[in-house]
Protein backbone atom coordinates (compact mmCIF):
# COMPACT_ATOMS: atom_id res chain seq x y z
CA UNK A 1 0.00 0.00 0.00
CA UNK A 2 1.42 3.37 -1.03
CA UNK A 3 1.66 5.92 1.77
CA UNK A 4 0.15 9.32 0.97
CA UNK A 5 -0.17 12.51 2.95
CA UNK A 6 -3.54 13.59 4.38
CA UNK A 7 -3.57 16.48 1.91
CA UNK A 8 -3.41 14.04 -1.00
CA UNK A 9 -6.11 11.74 0.33
CA UNK A 10 -9.53 12.08 -1.22
CA UNK A 11 -11.63 9.09 -0.22
CA UNK A 12 -13.54 7.38 -3.00
CA UNK A 13 -16.82 5.53 -2.67
CA UNK A 14 -15.02 2.25 -1.80
CA UNK A 15 -13.08 3.86 1.04
CA UNK A 16 -16.19 5.56 2.40
CA UNK A 17 -18.15 2.29 2.37
CA UNK A 18 -15.44 0.40 4.28
CA UNK A 19 -14.52 3.23 6.68
CA UNK A 20 -16.68 2.09 9.64
CA UNK A 21 -15.29 -1.46 9.54
CA UNK A 22 -11.73 -0.20 9.19
CA UNK A 23 -12.24 2.25 12.05
CA UNK A 24 -13.51 -0.56 14.32
CA UNK A 25 -10.48 -2.69 13.40
CA UNK A 26 -8.05 0.16 14.06
CA UNK A 27 -9.76 0.95 17.36
CA UNK A 28 -9.51 -2.71 18.41
CA UNK A 29 -5.79 -2.77 17.61
CA UNK A 30 -5.21 0.48 19.52
CA UNK A 31 -7.04 -0.88 22.57
CA UNK A 32 -4.82 -3.96 22.56
CA UNK A 33 -1.55 -2.12 21.99
CA UNK A 34 -2.28 0.85 24.27
CA UNK A 35 -4.77 -0.38 26.91
CA UNK A 36 -3.96 2.37 29.42
CA UNK A 37 -3.96 5.32 27.00
CA UNK A 38 -5.57 8.44 28.45
CA UNK A 39 -6.40 11.87 27.06
CA UNK A 40 -4.72 14.67 28.99
CA UNK A 41 -7.43 17.16 28.05
CA UNK A 42 -10.45 17.69 30.30
CA UNK A 43 -13.83 17.51 28.53
CA UNK A 44 -17.43 16.38 29.06
CA UNK A 45 -18.78 16.21 25.51
CA UNK A 46 -17.64 15.70 21.93
CA UNK A 47 -17.90 19.48 21.36
CA UNK A 48 -15.66 20.19 24.35
CA UNK A 49 -13.13 17.61 23.15
CA UNK A 50 -13.12 19.21 19.70
CA UNK A 51 -12.56 22.72 21.11
CA UNK A 52 -9.85 21.51 23.51
CA UNK A 53 -8.10 19.63 20.69
CA UNK A 54 -8.06 22.71 18.47
CA UNK A 55 -6.66 24.79 21.32
CA UNK A 56 -4.05 22.16 22.16
CA UNK A 57 -2.44 22.70 18.77
CA UNK A 58 -1.51 26.20 19.95
CA UNK A 59 -0.32 25.54 23.52
CA UNK A 60 0.15 22.85 26.15
CA UNK A 61 -2.61 20.55 27.37
CA UNK A 62 -2.08 21.97 30.87
CA UNK A 63 -2.81 25.50 29.60
CA UNK A 64 -5.82 24.27 27.60
CA UNK A 65 -7.30 22.68 30.73
CA UNK A 66 -6.87 25.97 32.61
CA UNK A 67 -8.54 28.01 29.86
CA UNK A 68 -11.35 25.60 29.09
CA UNK A 69 -12.45 25.36 32.72
CA UNK A 70 -14.23 28.73 32.37
CA UNK A 71 -14.73 28.56 28.59
CA UNK A 72 -16.85 25.41 28.77
CA UNK A 73 -19.06 26.97 31.47
CA UNK A 74 -19.79 29.99 29.27
CA UNK A 75 -20.10 28.30 25.87
CA UNK A 76 -22.09 25.06 25.98
CA UNK A 77 -23.32 24.65 22.37
CA UNK A 78 -21.90 25.14 18.90
CA UNK A 79 -24.28 28.08 18.50
CA UNK A 80 -22.70 29.76 21.54
CA UNK A 81 -19.31 29.74 19.82
CA UNK A 82 -20.83 30.90 16.53
CA UNK A 83 -22.47 33.94 18.13
CA UNK A 84 -19.43 35.28 19.95
CA UNK A 85 -16.90 37.58 18.28
CA UNK A 86 -13.34 36.41 17.80
CA UNK A 87 -12.14 39.28 19.95
CA UNK A 88 -14.34 38.24 22.89
CA UNK A 89 -13.55 34.57 22.44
Amino acid sequence: MKMISPKEFEPGSRELKTAPARARKIFSILLKTHPDARIALNFNSPLELFVATVLSAQCTDVRVNIVTKDLFKKYRKVADYAKVSQKEL
